[in-house]
């Protein structure tokens, strides 16, 4: 089973995605891992992608393309959840192409929707857990919030992340995932439109519910 996920930062996108590859045993490949992997690794795209890195330019899509096939090929032989790209339309349509001339099937695609002030809110809300870092806390939501200025799982002492603070570097993604022009939300709305052709599958959830709710919606749309 091969999956696309989308879902804003603060959308528990992470979290799905986790619960997804636990039960199906798929590799959770995230976009930045990919270019950790090839330039850690040396590899010919890797030293390719790092030069324009370091001269502060973007990667143009012809090696980043490239080397998300390749981990998706190497990691991904029980199947997997790509997570993080596309980021846009462009690199949408590119990747569906790439795919299919490597004759790779993508199964399944993932949008999960959340409000734009909702969705910041919840980045703000986060708090880490000295303990461990996956203790869900979060002060504006109900179900994770800490138990006052303690971790609401083991009572550790709670912090937060000073980008999790920065409302204009949150504005910024935001603005990139949202654009359904030719941003994230308009690559997701690409993968709909093939669906609608019956080319892949596309599962809408609704971000605002509980996580095992919106699992279980999840997992019983998967097959």
């Amino acid at each position: 089973m091969n999956i696309l996920i989308f879902g804003p930062n603060g959308s528990g996108k992470g979290t799905q995605g986790a619960l997804v590859k636990k039960k199906y045993d798929l590799a959770h490949i995230e976009s930045g891992a990919i270019f950790r992997e090839h330039i850690g690794g040396g590899t010919e795209l890797g030293k390719q992608a790092k030069a324009f890195i370091e001269r502060g330019d973007l990667v143009p899509d012809d090696i980043t393309i490239p080397m998300v096939l390749e981990t998706l090929k190497s990691k991904g032989a029980n199947g997997w959840l790509l997570d993080g790209f596309p980021r846009n339309m462009v690199q949408a349509q590119k990747l569906w192409d790439a795919l299919q001339a490597e004759g790779m099937k993508l199964d399944y695609v993932i949008e999960i929707l959340l409000p734009r002030e909702v969705a910041k809110n919840r980045i703000m809300g986060r708090r880490l857990c000295k303990n461990d870092n996956n203790h869900p806390n979060n002060i504006f939501i109900d179900a994770i919030k800490p138990n006052g200025d303690v971790c609401r799982v083991c009572g550790g002492e709670l912090s937060a992340r000073s980008d999790d603070q920065d409302e204009g570097a949150i504005g910024k993604r935001h603005d990139i995932y949202y654009n359904t022009v030719d941003g994230t939300l308009a690559a997701a709305y690409f993968y709909k439109d093939l669906a609608a052709k019956g080319m892949t599958k596309y599962i809408e959830l609704d971000g605002e519910g509980a996580i095992d709710a919106i699992k279980d919606k999840l997992l019983a749309q998967l097959s």
